[in-house]
């Protein structure tokens, strides 16, 4: 049986997504329609109000509020069509050309509109107060809110017009490469796709995992001259953006994106920080129980011999996922049912395909779409649940509309990680075997780990990235390296064997071009689903009604807000521990256990 077949065989072959909901084809004549509109409109849209802004009743201001969010609505109805397109097809000119089309679209219209930020921002407290407090503008308080704390770090009209013109050849251009790059590379003799080989870091024979590790590497060795320059272009083009519009660190711009301070995120990074002796526990306990001297970093993901290891057919996979949200939620589990039954995912791996996971919320008005690269793993299947629980949570906020549908990283993160903790619960309810419940809290661990600990040292690595390149100037591929191994090793210590070889990871990670400060979000997400999921263990069916009030609440309030129905205070330490004591108690479950150590 051939690699191809061997993935495909279980049953993800035939999940291709349908994106006639978007536009039938790049020929659809709605498509060229949708184009000519959108130009059209941010002409008008320009002409009519340019200048205007402060003049204009709260009923004025609502109606063009109402029409800005059409056009960008539009905007991103063609840019998800085309990005869909291309992530299937990465090797597809046409796709590539579709893509960089919309992109380059979406600049000539933002440039055309970007006076409404600037003038809206430019009005004084006193008269933005009173526009707020219109009871007309009540659905946009919290969308015109935010804008203005963005005021501080905008330029002129000239200079903000001047930087979109530029956008579509500048940083969105070197995510684009960095995409081709990575989708393009094939690795080992086998000539393998990326996510094939990171699969096998799962497998339980030791030989088979090195050997996956070393075909990653040496491919990502292979480009490793581009990749370097991309990081340091796209380092140096954050670098330039931040003094520009006056952030006052290279995290500061995401962290206002998240409408979190700098001190919440910083309390968040020292408690998870504080607490990497869990991390250094679990390993050592793993080197006693796979029975080895060492354990490198290829062992890291090395399953337990009583871990459960046959494949799981894509229905079983839609079965185990939705009767584990029915459990919680029928509402919640009716919603992601549709993703199934109406062609909304795209599941099997395939040459020139994007890979990893991901949900995209799309417009209000079609849906979600989302997609994976299934192998039949219990990781595949917490990976589709995860991204599942993006795509239930984007199908109800967008009934906010499009403006107040835009979750803040860290809150998007939720609905994924709390769908993943109920796909854990529901398996882990199916095993009675002492040994394999053991082996399976092992696992769930590990996932909480990648989730916290990695995703947090991973915010150390690119606080080293961008710090070294505005100190240092150029990094080589070389320091680079030292300082992924760095703080990778700030995590594991002594208890894991990072080869130099490994050095090079850092170089497929796509977070780190394409949203510059983003992966502490995955942290925060789950810290904040373990305080919530002992709720729902308290609360039980008042927790669901407020939880799915949360989901549908999209970004119509600021994250501290968002929360305060769940009595959490996001700046308090001691929430953060109490996630990180879930963790630790799971661990202890495995620690105590005398029937792990034989």
């Amino acid at each position: 049986m051939t690699e191809e077949n061997r993935i495909n065989d279980f049953g993800a072959a035939a999940v291709l997504w349908n994106l006639a909901d978007l536009y039938d084809n790049q020929n659809d004549l709605q498509l060229a329609a949708d184009i000519e509109w959108c130009v059209e409109e941010a002409g008008v849209l320009r002409r009519r109000f340019r200048g205007q802004v402060a003049e204009l009743t709260a009923a004025e201001l609502l109606g063009l509020v109402v029409r800005l969010e059409s056009l960008d609505a539009r905007l991103t109805r063609l840019g998800t069509f085309a990005f869909l397109s291309f992530t299937t097809q990465m090797e597809n000119s046409g796709a590539g050309a579709l893509l960089q089309r919309m992109e380059e679209l979406a600049s000539q219209c933002k440039k055309e509109v970007v006076f409404f930020e600037l003038e809206w921002n430019a009005l004084s407290p006193e008269r933005a107060v009173i526009l707020l407090t219109d009871p007309g503008l009540a659905g946009y308080h919290h969308y015109l809110e935010a804008l203005r704390r963005y005021q501080p770090h905008q330029l002129s009209e000239p200079e903000e017009s001047l930087l979109l013109e530029y956008s579509p050849v500048g940083r969105t251009a070197w995510n684009t490469l960095f995409d081709k790059v990575i989708s393009g590379l094939r690795f080992g003799d086998g000539q393998r796709t990326e996510e094939e080989v990171l699969t096998d870091l799962y497998e339980q024979d030791r030989e088979v995992r090195r050997q996956a590790a070393d075909e990653l590497t040496s491919g990502l060795q292979s480009q490793g001259h581009v990749l370097t320059h991309i990081f340091n272009t796209l380092a140096a083009d954050k670098m330039i953006e931040d003094r520009l519009r006056r952030h006052e660190n290279w995290v500061h711009a995401m962290n206002l994106e998240n409408e979190l301070t700098g001190a919440t995120v910083e309390t968040l990074v020292q408690a998870v920080t504080s607490r990497y002796d869990i991390v250094q526990r679990y390993y050592r306990v793993k080197k006693e129980l796979l029975h080895l001297d060492e354990l490198t970093d290829y062992d890291r993901y090395a399953p337990l011999p009583a871990l459960p290891s046959q494949r799981i057919g894509w229905d079983t996979c839609r079965t185990m996922v939705l009767d584990s949200f029915a459990a919680f939620s029928p509402e919640l589990a009716a919603i992601a049912g549709h993703f199934f039954e109406q062609h909304w995912i795209h599941a099997p791996i395939l040459q020139g395909k994007r890979g990893g996971a991901f949900a995209h919320p799309c417009v209000p008005d079609v849906h979600p779409y989302v997609m994976v690269n299934y192998t039949g793993t219990l990781n595949d299947v917490s990976t589709v649940a995860h991204e599942l629980g993006h795509g239930v949570h984007q199908v109800l906020a967008a009934r906010r509309g499009h403006f107040n549908s835009d979750t803040p990283l860290v809150l998007a993160e939720t609905a994924s990680v709390f769908a993943e903790m109920l796909i854990f619960q529901s398996q882990l309810a199916l095993l009675t075997d002492g040994a394999q419940r053991r082996a399976f809290i092992c696992q769930k661990l590990e996932s909480i780990f990648a989730t916290v600990f990695r995703q947090t040292a991973m915010n150390r690595f690119e606080k080293r990235m961008h710090e070294g390149r505005r100190e240092q100037g150029e990094l080589s591929s070389e320091q680079l390296s030292e300082f992924w191994l760095a703080t990778q090793g700030e995590m594991f210590a002594d208890t894991v064997t990072l080869r130099p070889d490994y050095g090079i990871w850092w170089s497929y990670i796509p977070h780190f071009l394409s949203t510059p400060g983003y992966v502490y979000s995955y942290a925060f997400g789950e810290l904040l689903v373990l305080a919530l999921y002992g709720l729902y263990q308290k609360q039980g069916d008042s927790f669901v009604t407020l939880y799915a009030e949360l989901l549908a609440a999209g970004g119509s309030a600021s994250p501290y807000d968002l929360v305060k129905p769940f009595g959490i205070d996001l700046d308090d330490p001691a929430f953060w521990q109490q996630g990180l004591n879930v963790i630790d108690g799971m661990l202890r479950q495995v620690e105590d256990d005398p029937a792990d150590h034989q």
